[in-house]
């Protein structure tokens, strides 16, 4: 699909860094930026990521203190430091756990500058679901690459490894999965779909249901991410964070301290040869692990629809693909959370997006406002703290 875009549309992309998106007949708004007067600022590899004043910025300096001073007193109640918690809230684990994690830190960046940062941003810890945002990137980079023609394909016609042979399976799609909308029925790595396992019944699982049509229903669902993440697998033959190491990390500039961890149970065989394959989250263990400066990274990114320098990283369709509501279920695009319509932050603009994990972690992305935040180990929602950032912006 992405061969189809013009000569000038790409002329355009690289003159403005980040297009404004037309919603089509019927569709929500969709992601848009303002980007600064100046060429885009990106910062090289390592730690040389520059810093601006607030007022440098177009920020006032006293509002901007007072958010991160707020911030600093949000420590997450959810997550034990040394993830005692961990199996109680989610169950038995299948992957590795570090034996304690940072304080709640985070990292405002404005137009690329950082502007504010506090606590350990350096500590590569678990991100939780933010991983899912993570695979719904790699999906748009196999998409570009024509390893799969269209997200409305069934996967079935890609993955013959049994996983999509059933009746209610079948029909399942690419996009089904991306929007958590596949009712993928079946066991992976010793974890049900119904997330009912056979040790951890009453634990925060749901009870089981009826199945419904692939497409029509959305449910938050682990297991059906796994399955989707072991089905890129199998296309790309090569671990998935290997790929997003070459086509991502690399290229942004990340540091070498992440690592993507896979569960204890979860190496399969893909040509004749055994590779780890990575889950959605760290509900049962494993997952992403990540320092909060390469998730601001990442985030800036997505604001900057997919460029980083002069590399188009992702294409900006992808971004604007990804960052659009689906017909069912709520403000959620492909695996990253939106404000279009229910408003889960009503202090942000609905153009705003974000990647989202347990803990709390999150990667907020405002295109209007040229803001990133990134925010891990708080509690409850990160409204608050956008409030009082965007408060900030004269």
């Amino acid at each position: 699909m992405f061969k189809k875009y013009t000569y000038l549309l790409a002329v355009l992309i690289a003159l403005s860094c980040r297009t404004q998106p037309t919603a089509t007949t019927g569709s929500p708004e969709v992601s848009a930026t303002r980007p600064p007067a100046t060429a885009p600022y990106f910062p090289p590899k390592g730690d040389n990521w520059e810093r601006k004043s607030p007022e440098e910025v177009g920020m006032d300096p006293a509002l901007l203190q007072q958010a991160v001073a707020f911030a600093k007193t949000q420590e997450t109640t959810q997550m034990a430091p040394d993830f005692s918690t961990q199996e109680e809230i989610f169950g038995k684990l299948l992957g590795p756990m570090p034996n304690s994690r940072a304080a709640t830190n985070g990292i405002i960046l404005r137009h690329g500058y950082i502007v504010a940062e506090w606590g350990d941003t350096r500590r590569a810890d678990p991100t939780y679901s933010v991983a899912k945002s993570v695979l719904s990137t790699l999906a748009g980079i196999t998409l570009e690459r024509g390893m799969i023609k269209s997200l409305t394909d069934p996967v079935v016609n890609y993955i013959t490894d049994g996983g999509y042979a059933s009746e209610q399976n079948r029909k399942v799609t690419w996009e089904h999965h991306l929007r958590q909308t596949s009712e993928w029925e079946g066991e992976l790595f010793g974890k049900s779909h119904t997330f009912v396992g056979r040790e951890e019944f009453g634990k925060g699982e749901r009870k089981p249901r009826i199945l419904q049509e692939p497409g029509t229903h959305y449910e938050y669902n682990d297991v059906r991410i796994n399955r989707f993440s072991l089905s890129l697998l199998r296309l790309w033959q090569k671990p998935l964070p290997q790929v997003f190491k070459d086509e991502v990390m690399d290229p942004i500039g990340a540091s070498t301290t992440w690592v993507y961890h896979p569960y204890h149970n979860s190496i399969v065989n893909v040509n004749g040869t055994p590779m780890p394959s990575v889950s959605g989250g760290t509900r049962w263990g494993g997952g992403l692990w990540i320092n909060t400066r390469d998730e601001a990274r990442f985030g800036y990114l997505f604001l900057r629809n997919g460029r980083w320098g002069n590399q188009q990283i992702i294409s900006p369709a992808w971004v604007q693909q990804a960052t659009t509501r689906g017909p069912v279920g709520p403000d959620y695009g492909y695996l990253w959370w939106l404000n279009t319509e229910q408003k889960a932050w009503p202090s942000a603009p609905t153009t705003s997006f974000a990647a989202l994990g347990a803990g709390s972690n999150t990667i907020w992305v405002d295109p209007e406002h040229d803001i990133v935040i990134v925010w891990r180990w708080h509690n409850g929602s990160p409204d608050e703290l956008i409030k009082r950032v965007l408060a900030a912006v004269k």
